[in-house]
């Protein structure tokens, strides 16, 4: 069997406010293979975000390991993460996460700026991912003067500007209406179909459907598809 891209051993994040502990992620154990869409659903509350932050290394366990290509990640330093995090990672989030001040070219720019210190003479890679997803005439609108779909759109082109390995989408329709949801599903399914590995967190069981496997969580543990 092949090493799997992502794994995770007995990995918990635990909570406390007051004398109250909240068990966000409860000791799962999964594996991503490289080139799945994986989805990963459940109500509210039952620790989907929390698992894909740590998956994605956006924030770190209490205990337990999270291995990518077969590296524990617990002994990273904290710029061998960030450096996972534009090198191999794209990330696509509910709420956009877009720069309010920059334009949608700067800020499909932003990583690859962090990454490589590259910046206007990159333009052209910003300008063919905007053009991709369908937003050629929108190069220097800023976020405001944009729908809730084009927004999600730039954060779709910036999650790829690094050609990423592996894409995480937390809620990627959860603001939009049906129409524009079914055309962020048609980007992310084609992405993957281009051999991006795809984790998706969703509460709607018909786009959870469109993935290869669904990860179901209750109540921060696996009760099914691990």
């Amino acid at each position: 069997m092949s090493e799997p891209i992502i794994e995770t051993v007995d990995v918990k994040k635990h909570f406390t406010i007051g004398d109250v502990m909240t068990r966000a992620v409860d000791g799962i154990s999964i594996r991503i293979n490289e080139g799945e869409f994986v989805a990963i659903d459940g109500k509210s509350g039952s620790g989907k975000s929390t698992l894909l932050h740590i998956l994605s290394l956006l924030d770190r366990p209490t205990s337990g390991e999270v291995r990518v290509s077969g590296k524990d990640t617990s002994i990273f330093t904290r710029g061998e993460r960030v450096s996972m995090r534009l090198t191999t990672f794209g990330y696509v989030f509910q709420d956009y996460a877009l720069i309010p001040e920059l334009t949608a070219l700067e800020n499909v720019l932003l990583p690859r700026f962090m990454q490589t210190g590259c910046y206007g003479s990159c333009s052209k890679r910003g300008e063919e991912l905007l053009d991709r997803v369908g937003l050629t005439s929108r190069l220097h609108n800023l976020p405001s003067q944009l729908s809730g779909g084009e927004q999600q759109r730039v954060a779709i082109a910036r999650a790829l500007v690094n050609k990423p390995q592996v894409l995480f989408a937390d809620e990627p329709t959860a603001n939009l209406d049906s129409d524009t949801s079914e055309t962020i599903m048609g980007i992310i399914k084609e992405l993957h179909g281009q051999g991006i590995t795809v984790l998706m967190v969703t509460h709607e069981p018909d786009y959870a459907a469109r993935a290869e496997r669904i990860i179901t969580l209750t109540d921060g543990r696996v009760v099914g598809g691990a």
